[in-house]
């Protein structure tokens, strides 16, 4: 499913650029040009919504199986404010809501000399994110209705599923991770100049700076004392309206 999303996204993506790249067509669209587009203004605001699609990357203390994750597409949505510096270069506030489940499959490789059912092998990881990007995008010459731009900054999030200040651990079925995560951004994407509004599909990935598992009580628990870090990483999806 999440190829098959992947790929109709490009292909649209794609499409559109190709009809303005090899159209002789002058731009008329959405009042946005010389001074009185509204790429002049020095603030601006929009919102978008959009798609993620969350994993864990995690470093190991002992070389054994690694923790598979089962990703699942979620949803995201939220505001953008845009200072503008100069004609190729913005810097953007873009706070959301992010929406995410990760589920963790563990080896039996993990549980040797425990005892354990098929419920241990696998944990559910939750998680709803106040997302708070600070941006900075960098965009080409404008062709025609269309702005190719790359973007790229930090980020944090408030994990407001978290359980990080519950007593109970993995042996009362509880993986933990932390309330507040890092990250930085990289990313690109197209702006398209409709009749009465600037639309904006874009990509970008997301790469956690800071360790986020809270480790069980007892340390050798097979569910987190193999785990030297674990760190988001993600694919954002994004279709903006200014």
């Amino acid at each position: 499913m999440k190829q098959a999303f992947l790929l109709i996204s490009f292909l649209l993506l794609f499409q559109a650029t190709q009809a303005q790249l090899f159209t002789k067509e002058k731009v008329t669209y959405d009042a946005n040009q010389g001074k009185g587009s509204t790429d002049y203004n020095l603030l601006r605001w929009g919102y978008y919504l959009g798609f993620n699609n969350y994993d864990f990357n995690f470093d190991y203390n002992q070389d054994l199986r690694d923790i598979f994750v089962k990703r699942s597409v979620g949803f995201n949505v939220g505001l953008i404010g845009n200072l503008r510096i100069n004609n190729f270069i913005d810097l953007r506030l873009e706070p959301g809501l992010v929406i995410t489940t990760r589920e963790l499959y563990y080896s039996p490789e993990y549980f040797q000399g425990v005892s354990y059912n098929n419920n241990d092998l696998i944990r559910e990881v939750k998680s709803t994110y106040v997302h708070i990007p600070l941006l900075v995008k960098f965009s080409t010459k404008r062709i025609n209705n269309f702005k190719p731009f790359v973007v790229g900054g930090i980020s944090t999030a408030l994990n407001l599923s978290s359980n990080e200040n519950n007593p109970d651990d993995n042996n009362n079925g509880q993986f933990r991770t932390t309330k507040n995560s890092l990250f930085y951004e990289l990313g690109f994407g197209i702006d398209f100049y409709l009749y009465n509004f600037k639309f904006t599909p874009s990509i970008r990935g997301i790469f956690g700076i800071n360790d986020e598992l809270i480790r069980d009580k007892d340390p050798n628990s097979p569910w987190t004392s193999n785990i030297n870090s674990m760190k988001t990483r993600g694919l954002f999806i994004n279709f903006t309206f200014q």
